[in-house]
């Protein structure tokens, strides 16, 4: 019953969306805006044939890689940073200047620098990706509490057991925080490194699309976009809830639920 009452309330705004869309749009000439019906056959047309192959699967990949890069790096650099405070001091103005640098500016220095390729693609979702991973992690490791970091170094615990068993878990809840937000980064800056001087890719279709005045295709591109981030989204939460499932736990505990 519960699973029932959260897909009514994930699909009921969508649907009354579309309907809405649909109705405005029943008389409606506009070039620039496809009718729904009109939408759906040019989005099996467009994507699930030769160009999924092509062009969508080519971007999952390098969205997959670049992300899973990004957190890999945030943890464990946020948990050495967290860690040891004169490092944290001897970072932080470092961190704070590349963080404040936009991504999509580095792509025309990468493209110099590694080459149009793939790798150039990697690096600018890496670069984006990582800064929320990585500050929510040094957050979250140096909010653990010092009583029980002291109490685990009296028990003995070497370095390696305190953050298996008490720093990782302790900092988890804002380590997902960061790679929450890290995926929608991730997949704005695949759009993004995909638009210059590329010749695959979701973000080199759509462009394409647009300069060919291919409205209806660009707008299905659009919705494919909006669906893969909506499935990275489910994925993301159902691992969540599965690794934390202790967190969740003890809120429900708390708001008596």
């Amino acid at each position: 019953m519960k699973v029932l009452k959260s897909i009514a309330y994930a699909v009921t705004l969508p649907v009354l969306l579309i309907l809405l869309w649909w109705v405005l749009t029943i008389d409606s000439t506009n070039f620039y805006v496809p009718k729904p019906g009109e939408l759906a056959t040019t989005f099996v047309d467009t994507w699930f044939g030769e160009r999924f192959r092509e062009d969508v699967l080519p971007s999952i990949a390098r969205f997959a890689a670049g992300t899973l890069l990004a957190i890999v790096l945030g943890i464990a650099a946020g948990v050495c940073i967290g860690s040891i405070r004169w490092l944290r001091s001897l970072l932080e103005p470092m961190l704070e200047f590349f963080r404040a640098i936009p991504p999509p500016v580095l792509v025309p220095i990468l493209m110099v620098l590694v080459g149009i390729n793939d790798r150039m693609k990697v690096i600018v979702i890496v670069f984006g990706a990582i800064w929320p991973v990585l500050l929510n992690t040094i957050e979250g490791v140096r909010a653990v509490d010092p009583v029980l970091v002291d109490t685990a170094r009296t028990y003995g615990l070497t370095r390696w057991q305190r953050l298996r068993t008490l720093v990782l878990p302790s900092a988890a809840p804002q380590i997902a925080a960061g790679i929450r937000q890290a995926l929608s980064i991730g997949l704005i800056l695949m759009v993004i490194s995909e638009m210059f001087a590329s010749s695959s890719g979701l973000g080199f279709t759509i462009v394409l699309f647009q300069r060919s005045f291919a409205v209806t295709e660009m707008w299905s591109g659009i919705v494919l976009l909006g669906l893969i981030g909506v499935a990275v989204s489910i994925v993301f939460q159902v691992c969540e809830r599965r690794v934390l499932h202790w967190y969740y736990g003890q809120k429900e505990v708390q708001h008596g639920r």
